[in-house]
């Protein structure tokens, strides 16, 4: 399946500079659309649940400044949006049913952030969200956590800086569990139009399921030519390991399974979804 519509969540200028820079790319490509949003927090959700300490002037006088944060802010999104827009060539106007060149649109919405991405995220084919570390921006790591956990779709990690290309070199991050294959599944599209595939495997990554040969063996039935490589850990960090082997390939994107282990599991113990998120520098596809 083609792939038509993207959906890109951003908080702030900070960062969401890159993200667009790469979800526009990614939507040239294709040809699709781009859904940017920015979710403003709904009037009753401004004000504490109890109200304690805090009487109805002050109460009101905390919500107008909020409202009016929340408007600058998205002025200054609009105006990035609409010049990063320009600067890709991709025209700003409402998706055109059947049509076949890129668009994008910028949207502002009320409600709880987590929850709006989620919803929206359930009907794009793919949601960018900018790095973590981007700006500093912890909304950012909830915007991708509200995708990977309630959404059921794969989401598109932005590095922290712009990428020269995107998916002319894809790397398939290989443990034989459903999230890789289900992450294998969302990355279909973009390995039919790379120039170069690779499926990065090691023992310490495995888990239980079909094996590198074989996912080879699949993809090649989609017209799709793939090598493999045996990757080991770095000191004792398999996601470093993963990382590396990606970088050698010179890859510019990489689709993997996030969350084999519990997310507390891995925030306690660490694990690949984890190092991935906290060093990967180049686009990485996930699904859970």
């Amino acid at each position: 399946m083609a792939v038509r519509r993207f959906l890109l969540p951003l908080s702030s200028p900070a960062s969401g500079e890159v993200a667009l820079h790469t979800a526009l790319m990614l939507t040239k490509r294709a040809h699709a659309h781009l859904q940017v949003i920015q979710v403003r927090p709904a009037t009753s959700d401004l004000a504490p649940v109890a109200g304690e300490g805090m009487s109805g002037a002050m109460i009101n006088d905390m919500i107008t400044a909020s409202e009016r944060e929340s408007g600058s802010r998205a002025q200054s999104l609009r105006k990035l949006f609409e010049a990063t827009a320009e600067a890709h060539g991709v025209p700003v106007h409402a998706a055109i049913l059947g049509q076949e060149e890129s668009s994008a649109s910028f949207t502002v919405v009320s409600g709880r952030e987590e929850e709006i991405i989620a919803y929206r995220a359930r009907i794009s084919d793919l949601t960018i969200v900018p790095h973590p570390a981007a700006g500093e921006d912890v909304a950012s790591a909830d915007a991708l956590h509200a995708v990977l956990f309630d959404s059921g779709r794969p989401v598109l990690l932005s590095p922290l800086t712009r990428p020269v290309t995107i998916g002319r070199r894809v790397v398939i991050a290989w443990n034989g569990l459903s999230n890789s294959a289900a992450a294998l599944g969302s990355v279909m599209p973009f390995l039919r139009g790379a120039e170069a595939v690779r499926i990065l495997a090691s023992p310490e990554y495995f888990r239980r399921g079909p094996t590198a040969s074989e996912v080879a063996d699949y993809i090649a039935h989609h017209g799709v030519t793939a090598d493999i490589v045996q990757f080991s850990a770095i000191d004792r960090e398999v996601g470093a390991g993963l990382l590396g082997a990606a970088q050698d390939f010179r890859a510019d994107l990489m689709s993997m399974g996030a969350y084999s282990s519990s997310r507390l599991r891995e925030l306690i113990l660490g694990g690949v979804t984890r190092y991935v998120l906290e060093n990967a520098n180049l686009p990485v596809l996930m699904n859970r």
